[in-house]
């Protein structure tokens, strides 16, 4: 695919905890062969570290990003063997990159998760970084934004600003997820949470049991 004709997904990591989801999302685009253009700002760095102990640099970029998506939810190391072929990663503080710009070809954005700072940041354009400058970029183009807010309890302030990108056009999609899928580890809770953010960007994906209108099915599949 020349770069002409690629159209990716931009998929923005911000500081909140939750770096499984974001995995999870990545793996699934991958695996529906999308494109994807990745901004892992610098507050997930730190979130990642803790969560997996990768710390994510963007001289090695490539080795980090095989090494985060290849682990499992419970901290597994080699669970899965994505392709990171189509990923192209942009830095956080390079707001020179393509998605800064609403002539870059893209489909849309996903940040997952998104921190509560980062609904604000993006809520009121600031853009005092790549990923809420893409997705401001986002918001104005009309493209598809989904906001994956993970943060609890929620305060006032962040539930207007959540209803601002509401009507922005945005899809506010907390990460809650749901047990009639007939979860039985820790990975299928954050499959199913990163398979509604694929559903909501109107990609295809298996990551988990659809509700089919029968009482009981999940626990006898």
């Amino acid at each position: 695919m020349t770069q002409q004709q690629r159209r990716p997904w931009i998929v923005g990591v911000s500081g909140a905890s939750g770096t499984p989801f974001a995995a999870s999302v990545l793996r699934g685009l991958l695996a529906a062969g999308e494109s994807v253009d990745l901004v892992v700002s610098r507050a997930s760095r730190l979130t990642l570290l803790d969560e997996t102990g990768i710390a994510f640099r963007d001289a090695h970029w490539q080795e980090d990003l095989r090494s985060w998506l290849a682990r499992g939810a419970d901290g597994k190391p080699d669970t899965f063997r994505p392709d990171i072929g189509p990923v192209r990663h942009w830095a956080a503080g390079d707001l020179a990159a393509g998605p800064s710009s609403g002539s870059y070809p893209a489909k849309g954005m996903l940040i997952v998760p998104a921190s509560t700072a980062c609904v604000a940041g993006v809520a009121l354009g600031l853009s005092k970084d790549l990923l809420q400058r893409a997705a401001s970029v986002t918001l104005k183009e009309r493209r598809k934004l989904v906001v994956t807010v993970r943060e609890t309890p929620l305060s006032g302030s962040t539930l207007k600003q959540m209803v601002a990108l509401d009507e922005a056009g945005a899809v506010v999609l907390p990460a809650s997820p749901a047990f009639y899928a007939g979860a039985t580890h820790i990975q299928d809770l954050v499959d199913f949470v990163a398979g509604r953010v694929l559903d909501a960007a109107g990609v295809p994906h298996q990551l988990y049991r659809r509700w089919e209108g029968e009482l009981g099915g999940a626990s006898r599949s």
